[in-house]
C-alpha cells in the first residue's frame, strides 16, 4: 500500500473517453492522471462485440480532402491535432475490433498520455480534508484528486426482473462458438443489437431462434438513433418475415424454468395476441438486455445519483453529478443527456462531448473563456459565418440538436461566435451572465424533423420539403436551425428559422439557402427588444 500523490484531475478508464479526456488535459498543460484497469488502453474492446465486428461506421474514401468533413463519417477516430486516426488501420468499413485496441493502444503513447495501467479502482470517498477525492485500488494504493472524471463506460450486466432469470445465460459469458448451437433450439432475451448480433451470429447452426422483449422493434435507419437495431443485425429479420424458423418474439417474459436434463419451459405473454400465455421449450436461453453504470466503487459521501432506471449517472448541462461536486462523466454514460435522441453514447458523438466537457473545465476553474471570433454587427457577416459552419462542422453533425453554435449579441453590440457549446449548457450560462452581458443570442444547430422518426423515409407517398421552399419547417431530414433566445433562463425561443434540407448537405444556394437566412438574421439582429420584428420568422416549434 502506498501513497500515489494528488493531481488536479483524476480519469478513470482508458477507453476511449478516458483518452479524450486526457489528450485535451494535457493539451492544456493540466496535471492529471488517467488509470486503467487492464494491461492496455482500450482493454473493453478484447472483450467486446462478442462476436468481433465493430458496428460504427468506418469510410476511409469520402472523396474529401477537408479533414472536418472527414470526421462526419468515421465513427471511431478520436479528435486530436496531430492524429493518429482510426481510418489509417482498418479498410473495412465495419472493422474488427482488435483493430481499435491497436489503435487506442496508439493514441495513449502517440501523444504520451499520462496513463496508470493494471489500476482497478475499487473505492472512491470523499472524506478528507479539502474536499479531496481518495481513489483506492485493489492493492491499497492511494491517489488524491481535487476533481475527477469517471470514464469507465457501462461495465455491469442488466439482469431483468424475470423469475427464473438466474438459470440464463449471458450475452458477456456465452459461448461465441456457433457449432455449440448446433440443431438447438435458442431464446435470445432482448431488443437491441447485442441480441441481433448474437441471432445473426447463430443463424447457420441452431435450428430454431427466438429474439423476446416488450414494446416495438425500433431501427436505427428509421429513428436516427444508432443504438436501435442496426442494418448489419438485421439479416435476422429476413429469416423471420421470409419463414425461415425463426421468429421475433413481441411481448414479456414471465419466468424461466430449468429442468433437470437442462433444458428450459420460458413462459411468454404475448403483446399481440390478446395477452395470451404460451409456455415455449428451448435448450439454451440468453440474456442480452444490456448494460449499466456501476456506482459501487463510491462511498455513501460521494456516491453519485443514478437516472433511467439505475442505468447512467444523473448529470448537470456541465456532466458533473447533480449532488456531488467537482464529480464529472466522459464517453457513453453520459448519455442521459440526450437519451436515445443523440449520439453521446457513442465515439463518434462523446469526443465532441468531452473536448466541450474541458472547455467548460478551462473556464470554471481556470478562468479561460470559451474560444471565439468577434463578428461585424451585421446580417451579412454572421450569415456567412453561419453558413460555412454548418457546411464544413461535423461535431454539429454528430451530436444533432445537442451541440450548437452560438451567436451571441452584446448589450455593448459587440457579436462573437462561439463553436460547439451544449445548447442547455448555454441557456444556464447566459442566464448566469457567464457569457457577459447579452441582449440575446441564437444557437445554430442541426436536427431532423420533429416527426423524423415516426415517418418511413423510404415511402414516397409522404412528402418532403421541395428545393424551392425556402422555409425548411417541413424538413425531416437533418438541416441547420438558427434559433433566438434571450438571456432569460427559460430556453424558449422567441424566432426561429429552418433552413431548407438539401440531398448533398450542401446549404449554400443564394436564393433557397444563404438569402432567407440572411433575411431571418437581418430582422432578428434589429430587434433589441426579443419581440418578432419582421422578416422570415417561424413560430417556436414544439
Amino acid at each position: 500500500m502506498s501513497d500515489l500523490g494528488q493531481v488536479d484531475y483524476l480519469v478513470i478508464g482508458g477507453g476511449p473517453a478516458g483518452l479524450q479526456a486526457g489528450y485535451f488535459l494535457q493539451k492544456s498543460g493540466r496535471d492529471y492522471l488517467i488509470v486503467e484497469e487492464s494491461d492496455s488502453p482500450g482493454a473493453f474492446f478484447t472483450r467486446f462485440p462478442r462476436h468481433r465486428t465493430l458496428i460504427s461506421s468506418n469510410k476511409v474514401h469520402t472523396g474529401w480532402s477537408d479533414p472536418e468533413l472527414r470526421l462526419r463519417v468515421d465513427w471511431n477516430s478520436l479528435l486530436s491535432d496531430e492524429g493518429p486516426l482510426f481510418t489509417a488501420y482498418s479498410p473495412r468499413y465495419f472493422p474488427p475490433a482488435d483493430d481499435m485496441v491497436r489503435y487506442l493502444g496508439d493514441f495513449a503513447r502517440t501523444h504520451e498520455l499520462r496513463i496508470r495501467l493494471n489500476t482497478r479502482i475499487t473505492g472512491i470517498s470523499r472524506t478528507g480534508g479539502g474536499g479531496l477525492f481518495a481513489a483506492t485500488d485493489e492493492h491499497g494504493n492511494v491517489v488524491r484528486a481535487r476533481r475527477v472524471i469517471v470514464a469507465t463506460g457501462v461495465s455491469r450486466p442488466y439482469v431483468p426482473p424475470i423469475e427464473g432469470a438466474e438459470e440464463a445465460e449471458h450475452y458477456d459469458q456465452v459461448s461465441v462458438d456457433p457449432a455449440e448451437f448446433t440443431d438447438k433450439r435458442v431464446l435470445i432475451i432482448g431488443r437491441g443489437n447485442s441480441a441481433f448480433e448474437t441471432a445473426d451470429h447463430l443463424i447457420e447452426t441452431a435450428a430454431v431462434i427466438h429474439v423476446a422483449g416488450p414494446g416495438s422493434l425500433k431501427l436505427a435507419w428509421r429513428t436516427h438513433f444508432v443504438g436501435h437495431l442496426r442494418a448489419v443485425n438485421n439479416n435476422f429479420l429476413d429469416t423471420y418475415q421470409l419463414k425461415s424458423q425463426n421468429a421475433v418474439l413481441d411481448g414479456d417474459i414471465l419466468r424461466i424454468a430449468r429442468k433437470p436434463d437442462g433444458t428450459y419451459v420460458v413462459s411468454v405473454k404475448f403483446s399481440r395476441v390478446a395477452e395470451v400465455v404460451k409456455d415455449i421449450p428451448y435448450d439454451r436461453v440468453i440474456l442480452a438486455t444490456g448494460f449499466r453504470f456501476d456506482a459501487s466503487i463510491f462511498d455513501d459521501d460521494c456516491r453519485p445519483d443514478l437516472v433511467i432506471k439505475d442505468r447512467f449517472p444523473r448529470l448537470t448541462d456541465a456532466w458533473e453529478s447533480v449532488n456531488v461536486p467537482d464529480l464529472y462523466f466522459a464517453g457513453t454514460i453520459t448519455q442521459s443527456l440526450d437519451f436515445k435522441k443523440s449520439t453521446s453514447g457513442f465515439i463518434h458523438g462523446f469526443r465532441y462531448g468531452v473536448k466541450a466537457l474541458h472547455r467548460i473545465l478551462e473556464h470554471r476553474y481556470h478562468g479561460r473563456e470559451w474560444p471565439h471570433t468577434v463578428l461585424p454587427a451585421a446580417a451579412g457577416p454572421v450569415t456567412d459565418a453561419v453558413i460555412e459552419r454548418v457546411n464544413r462542422t461535423s461535431a454539429l453533425w454528430q451530436l444533432f440538436g445537442f451541440l450548437g453554435d452560438a451567436v451571441l449579441v452584446g448589450t455593448d453590440g459587440r457579436v462573437r461566435h462561439c463553436e460547439e457549446i451544449p445548447v442547455a449548457h448555454l441557456h444556464r450560462a447566459a442566464a448566469e451572465g457567464r457569457f457577459g452581458d447579452l441582449s440575446s443570442y441564437f444557437t445554430v444547430t442541426l436536427e431532423y424533423g420533429a416527426d423524423h422518426d415516426r415517418v418511413d423515409p423510404f415511402d414516397i407517398t409522404v412528402g418532403r420539403t421541395p428545393q424551392q421552399d425556402t422555409s425548411g419547417l417541413d424538413a425531416r431530414y437533418l438541416h441547420p436551425v438558427v434559433r433566438q433566445f434571450l438571456p432569460d433562463g427559460t430556453g424558449k425561443p422567441v424566432a426561429e428559422h429552418h433552413v431548407t434540407e438539401n440531398l448533398e448537405n450542401e446549404w449554400d444556394n443564394p436564393d433557397v439557402h444563404v438569402g432567407p437566412l440572411r433575411s431571418f438574421l437581418a430582422s432578428r439582429l434589429s430587434a433589441g427588444d426579443g419581440l418578432p420584428a419582421g422578416g422570415d420568422i417561424a413560430a417556436p416549434r414544439a
